[in-house]
C-alpha cells in the first residue's frame, strides 16, 4: 500500500505538467503555510503547534479554473486537500492532519463590483483590498472581519462576525449572494451556489468544497467616524454600551475593554489603564448623540477620528484582538479566552468572572441582540478551559470555545453534503465528524 507522501508525489508531478499554478516542497513554505493562528488559545498551542502536522506539497492555483482541476488529480490518486487563505484563522481549521497537498488560495485574488453593488472576489482576494474597491466605487461591505487582512474565503469558510455585524449579523445571515464551488468528487468540475444552497458551505472549513470566488452584499458607503470614550466604573461603560442599539443609525462596531485590557491596545491615543475603554464606529451624523450619552453616563470622549483608515485600526482592537495583545505584551504568562454571549455579561459581570479561578477580565462586544464577550483568565489546563463551559451556560451565557478546530455549525448538513461532495473525504481530513470529542482525536496524523 502506497503512503500519503508517496501518492502526493505522484499526484504533484501530475499537476507541474498540467501547469496549475505553482507546485513546491520547500520545506519552509511547508511549515510556513500548515499551521494558522491557532497559537492563541494555549490548548492547541500544545495539540497542532507549528511543524507537528505538515502538508507534502503546496499548490498555489493561479486562476480559477484551477481549482477542480487540482481536486480532480488528488481524488484519482486519494490525496488529502486542506484548503488555506491568509491563515488568520485561530481554530486549526487550516491544519493539514492528514498531509498531502495544502491548497493556497491567495493567487485568486479578482474583485469586481457589480451593476446591483454587489461585490464578487476570488477567494484569496483580501478583505482590504475588497473593502477598498468597494468604497471606491461608493459602497460598503456588509462584514469584514476583525483581521481585514484575511481573505474573502477563509472569512466565508472560517469565520462568522466582525465589523459590521451589529446591524447585519454574521456571514450565514444574507451576506453571501452566491459562490463558485468545486466539489471533491473527481468531476473537475465548478458549480454555483445560491440561496440556502449556501448552507453547508458557509463555516464549514472547506469540508464540503472548495471557495473558489465568493459574491457578497453591500450598502451605500457611509461616512464613518471612530469614536474613543473611557469611564470609571463597568457599570457606566454598560449603560452606555447597551444604548448603542437606539442610536439613531447602528454602530459598525462597538468594542470596550476592563482596564486590565487597556494598557497594550494599539490606540492613536493615549489611553487610561485605569479606566475602562469604548470604541465605536459610528456614521458621522451621530457622533454628537453618542458624545452627548457618553457625558451623561459619567465617561468622557478621550478622541475623535474622521479619517477612515483610522475605523480600521479600531476594527483591530475587536473581537480577540485584545486577548492577543495582551498574550503578545506577557510571554511569560498564559491567557486563555472562551467565546461567549448573553445578557448576564452586561447585569451579572461578577457571576461571570467568577466562572474561572481570577482575575479575570471582559473585552465586550455588541450584536445586534445584545452583548458577547471574551472572558479572559489565566491558563491552568484544558480541564479547567473546558469546566467552565457548563458553568457559564448556567447563568444563561452562550459559548463557543475557540480551543477546537471541529465544524461545529449545520454540521448534519454538511455531513450528508459531503457525502455527495467529498465521498472519499478527502477535503480538509479530521474537521467534521458528528460527534467531535473534547479532546484532539488520536488518528490525525496517521499517514496510511
Amino acid at each position: 500500500m502506497t503512503t500519503v507522501s508517496e501518492r502526493t508525489a505522484a499526484a504533484a508531478a501530475e499537476l507541474e505538467r498540467l501547469g496549475v499554478g505553482s507546485v513546491s516542497t520547500d520545506p519552509a513554505l511547508i511549515t510556513k503555510v500548515s499551521s494558522d493562528w491557532s497559537r492563541m488559545s494555549p490548548v492547541l498551542q500544545e495539540k497542532v503547534p507549528p511543524g507537528r502536522y505538515l502538508a507534502d506539497v503546496v499548490v498555489r492555483p493561479a486562476r480559477p479554473e484551477h481549482v477542480p482541476t487540482v481536486l480532480k488529480v488528488a481524488f484519482e490518486h486519494d490525496v488529502p486537500v486542506t484548503p488555506r487563505g491568509a491563515g488568520t484563522g485561530n481554530y486549526g481549521q487550516a491544519t493539514p492532519f492528514d498531509g498531502g497537498i495544502l491548497l493556497d488560495l491567495r493567487g485568486l485574488d479578482s474583485i469586481t463590483v457589480g451593476d446591483g453593488g454587489t461585490v464578487t472576489a476570488g477567494a484569496g482576494a483580501r478583505m482590504t483590498a475588497i473593502d477598498r474597491v468597494a468604497r471606491a466605487a461608493g459602497r460598503d461591505i456588509w462584514i469584514f472581519p476583525s483581521t481585514k487582512s484575511s481573505t474573502i474565503g477563509g472569512f466565508v469558510g472560517g469565520g462568522s462576525a466582525g465589523t459590521g455585524t451589529i446591524e447585519r449579523g454574521t456571514t450565514s445571515d444574507g451576506y453571501v449572494v452566491a459562490a463558485t464551488v468545486a466539489p471533491m468528487d473527481g468531476s473537475g468540475t465548478m458549480v454555483t451556489v445560491r440561496g440556502d444552497e449556501l448552507t453547508p458551505f458557509i463555516h464549514t472549513y472547506g469540508v464540503t468544497g472548495i471557495l473558489v470566488d465568493v459574491e457578497v452584499r453591500t450598502d451605500p458607503a457611509r461616512d464613518w467616524t471612530a469614536v474613543y470614550a473611557a469611564f470609571r466604573s463597568y457599570a457606566d461603560l454598560v449603560a452606555v454600551h447597551r444604548s448603542l442599539l437606539d442610536l439613531p443609525r447602528l454602530p459598525r462596531l462597538a468594542s470596550a475593554d476592563e482596564p486590565a485590557l487597556v494598557p497594550t491596545l494599539p490606540a492613536p491615543v493615549a489611553l487610561d489603564p485605569t479606566r475602562h475603554s469604548l470604541r465605536v464606529i459610528v456614521e458621522a451624523s451621530t457622533v454628537d448623540e453618542l458624545a452627548d450619552r457618553v457625558r451623561r453616563g459619567g465617561g468622557e470622549v478621550v478622541a475623535v477620528f474622521t479619517d477612515y483608515t483610522e475605523t480600521d485600526r479600531l476594527s483591530g482592537m475587536s473581537y480577540n484582538h485584545p486577548v492577543w495583545f495582551l498574550q503578545r505584551a506577557h510571554p511569560d504568562r498564559r491567557f486563555f479566552h472562551m467565546e461567549t454571549g448573553g445578557t448576564p455579561l452586561w447585569d451579572d459581570p461578577a457571576a461571570v468572572r467568577a466562572v474561572y479561578p481570577g482575575p479575570v477580565h471582559l473585552h465586550l462586544e455588541l450584536f445586534g441582540h445584545g452583548p458577547g464577550a471574551m472572558v479572559v483568565a489565566g491558563y491552568r489546563g484544558e480541564d479547567d478551559v473546558l469546566a467552565g463551559i457548563p458553568r457559564l451556560e448556567a447563568l444563561g451565557v452562550g459559548v463557543h470555545s475557540p480551543h477546537q478546530w471541529y465544524v461545529d455549525r449545520n454540521v448534519q448538513i454538511a455531513i450528508e453534503t459531503a457525502r455527495r461532495t467529498d465521498p472519499k473525504g478527502l477535503l480538509n481530513p479530521g474537521k467534521l465528524t458528528a460527534a467531535p470529542p473534547v479532546d484532539t482525536r488520536v488518528n490525525i496524523g496517521v499517514r496510511s
